[in-house]
């Protein structure tokens, strides 16, 4: 496919640029034996750079990849990005606000407009294709017009994302986003065991996906529908309930949860829950009770595995 325009494009730099909290014992110790190199070439990497456009959600990997960047350039020649969207929940917007300014970085955000674009509401597989392609139009109009600095742009890809239904990827590869974590080979668990050593919150943060992941594919997306599902889950947190999705299958709300959750929503919460799905147009409220798993709709997918 055609290469994003040139401003913003860093495949020509690609060349030179080469080369205390009682949970804290919860995290697993078991990591790959390279994890040191790993963390020393991604420093060495990012410190070559003339500083590091970051696309920033709030989430554990794009954390830890700012916090990343920061350290080995140092935050003036750091930026968070960050897209504002109906898919981006309030409370995530929060979260990378708080997030940016405890790493004492500035941040900005982009209105991004993925609703307007068919091949976004229409919901098909490249869903994601079109909502990343998006944001990294976006911004590289801003660098065009003098508004963000001329430097990379990086997002959080990671090696365990390689594998995975990720169209987004493919607008990376086109717009020439780097993606530093999966270059050396960064798994979950060793992001999570970075953000630990350096202090970051979202070592144990939950994973978490926009809000249009949590729509089948097929089902035309708008704003209200994204907002209906955000207040649903807005809910489930307030209860108490760390991890969790909603899923939206038309009439049904099919909640999924860690296993040992289930007994709680189920039981004393049971009542309230219901009540309050059926009060956001829910005819029938139903427990997943598979648990918790990260893309599960991707099932539907000929071959492909989570997201």
């Amino acid at each position: 496919m055609t290469a994003g325009p040139s401003p913003l494009a860093v495949k020509p730099r690609l060349a030179q640029f080469e080369g205390n909290r009682s949970r804290l014992e919860t995290l697993p110790e078991k990591v790959m034996d390279r994890y040191e190199e790993k963390v020393a070439g991604l420093m060495k990497r990012l410190g070559s750079l003339p500083g590091a456009l970051v696309a920033f959600s709030g989430g554990v990997d794009s954390t830890m990849l700012l916090a990343a960047a920061a350290e080995a350039l140092g935050r003036e020649r750091t930026l968070a990005v960050t897209a504002d969207s109906p898919s981006l929940p309030r409370a995530e917007k929060g979260e990378s606000l708080r997030l940016a300014r405890d790493l004492e970085v500035r941040q900005v955000f982009l209105e991004t407009e993925e609703l307007d674009l068919p091949g976004f509401r229409d919901n098909g597989p490249d869903r994601c294709y079109h909502c990343k392609a998006e944001l990294f139009r976006k911004i590289h109009s801003q660098v065009r017009a003098g508004n963000l600095p001329d430097w990379p742009l990086l997002y959080g890809e990671t090696a365990d994302d390689e594998g995975d239904h990720r169209p987004g990827s493919e607008a990376a590869r086109e717009w020439n986003v780097l993606a530093p974590l999966a270059e050396f080979g960064f798994t979950k668990e060793e992001i999570r065991r970075f953000s630990k050593e350096r202090g970051l919150r979202t070592w144990e943060k939950p994973s978490f996906a926009c809000l249009a992941s949590r729509i089948p594919y097929g089902t035309p997306i708008d704003k209200e529908l994204l907002e209906r599902v955000e207040k649903a889950e807005t809910y489930l947190r307030e209860r108490g309930f760390r991890q969790y999705r909603v899923r939206h299958h038309g009439e049904i709300a099919r909640i999924e949860l860690p296993p040992e959750d289930i007994p709680r929503a189920s039981g004393p919460e049971r009542e309230g829950l219901v009540e309050r799905f059926k009060a956001l147009g829910y005819a029938f409220v139903v427990l997943d009770l598979e648990g918790f798993r990260s893309g599960s709709l991707n099932r539907l997918l000929p071959g492909a595995g989570r997201s």
